[in-house]
């Protein structure tokens, strides 16, 4: 009967192990798109000061300046991690890349020191957005690996530990195309 007990005792154990294990996992998953969060607001603050830069030397460029305008209230609208906030990430950055292949065109503005730091601002910026992808998606990917590998999965089974979406690029999207600009 001690045996018993003692076998008890170690299922209850391990069950308490993997609850609180999934809980980090989770924890940490939500800190990574936490994380994504901060880099694109920070990216929205940064977009309309880029934009207002660039109108005064390309006021004829109406369209690129729309587009821009429509993506980033596109992707400030969309919420959580799943492929329709992806998508309008993604349409963002396919639209800040026609406005910098619209500032290529004013010499002016591309030696404007305002501009250039803004520039290399939201550069930075992006590349922090893909860092904080990255981190996400292996955190999503550890948390969805423990939940579905057996013995873990009975134990997310029975307390509702559901799968995670990554923080992917569709397959379709217009940023993994090259940006055309006529003048």
């Amino acid at each position: 009967m001690t045996y018993l007990y003692i076998a008890i005792g170690l299922i209850v154990l391990w069950i308490v192990y993997l609850f609180n294990h999934f809980i980090t996992l989770r924890n940490r998953a939500d800190e990574a798109w936490s994380d994504i969060e901060v880099q694109l607001k920070r990216r929205y603050d940064l977009i309309p000061n880029l934009v207002n830069s660039v109108k005064g030397y390309a006021a004829h460029e109406k369209g690129a300046f729309e587009n821009v305008t429509k993506a980033r209230a596109a992707a400030m609208g969309a919420q959580g991690p799943n492929p329709a906030h992806a998508q309008a990430e993604n349409m963002l950055s396919g639209a800040l890349k026609s406005l910098f292949a619209v500032a290529e065109a004013y010499p002016d503005l591309k030696a404007n020191q305002n501009f250039l730091e803004l520039q290399r601002e939201l550069s930075d910026t992006e590349n922090k957005i893909q860092a904080a992808r990255r981190f996400y998606n292996g955190n999503v990917r550890d948390f969805n690996t423990g939940i579905q590998s057996f013995p873990g999965n009975i134990v997310a089974g029975i307390f509702k530990f559901g799968k995670k979406e990554f923080f992917d690029i569709p397959d379709n999207d217009a940023a993994q195309n090259p940006v055309e600009v006529k003048f």
